[in-house]
């Protein structure tokens, strides 16, 4: 996995207004904690970290390096936070890491394939997680997992335990945790209403006006 370096500067200032400057300078605040050192407020260049991420996925490895300094410190992403309104980008939690220690991270799975029981059975592909839990050295986190759906037919499934995990990743999850499964596509029948017994009676019993039979009495008495 390759480590992008990503240039800091620490935030003399914190508060709304303080970050809400920073963003408007098109800089995003945020924080690095973990390991033996104290937390420390820092700010990065928001453009620049949504490329890396877009790129290599919230799971990459970033070397931060404080400028203007020769200090530098592996880290991850911890926490993204979005502004719901904009989808803007508002803060980043990075948690610094040793390359020679393990860490526990969620993995995307990435399904390939029309599964047969899709294709020429009329079923459904149903997804049921679409991420699994893995342990691994932060170089060896892979940005996905490929699921091959092909060969299922309707009534099968696949279990965590089944993925193909590159080498020297483990899986963290329950083996049995089912990721996707092939079901029959639901009928559905469409409602009739039908008329209730006191409707169906009378029904039954109105006879039908018969057109010409008039009252004898108005016409032709004499």
């Amino acid at each position: 996995m390759s480590e992008p370096t990503v240039t800091v500067r620490l935030r003399e200032q914190t508060g709304k207004n303080a970050n809400r400057r920073l963003r408007a300078a098109g800089e995003i605040p945020a924080v690095v904690y973990g390991g033996s050192a104290d937390s420390a407020a820092i700010r990065v260049d928001g453009k620049m970290v949504q490329s890396l991420i877009r790129e290599g996925g919230e799971n990459a490895v970033f070397l931060l390096q404080l400028e203007g300094t020769e200090r530098t410190r592996h880290t991850m992403i911890r926490d993204l936070q979005w502004n719901p309104l904009t989808g803007a980008l508002v803060h980043i939690d990075f948690q610094r890491v040793k390359m020679d220690q393990e860490v526990q991270v969620s993995v995307p799975v990435e399904v390939v394939g029309t599964p047969e029981g899709v294709r020429n059975e009329g079923g459904l592909l149903e997804f049921l997680t679409r991420e699994v839990g893995v342990v691994c050295l932060p170089g060896d986190i892979p940005v996905s997992i490929e699921l091959d759906v092909s060969p299922l037919h309707i009534g099968q499934h696949v279990e965590a335990g089944e993925l193909v995990l590159p080498d020297a990743v483990t899986l963290s999850e329950e083996e049995s945790k089912v990721i996707v499964s092939v079901a029959a596509a639901r009928v559905v029948e469409e409602e009739v209403e039908e008329p209730e017994e006191g409707e169906l009676l009378e029904a039954l019993t109105d006879e039908p006006e018969r057109v010409g039979d008039e009252d004898e009495s108005e016409d032709g008495d004499t």
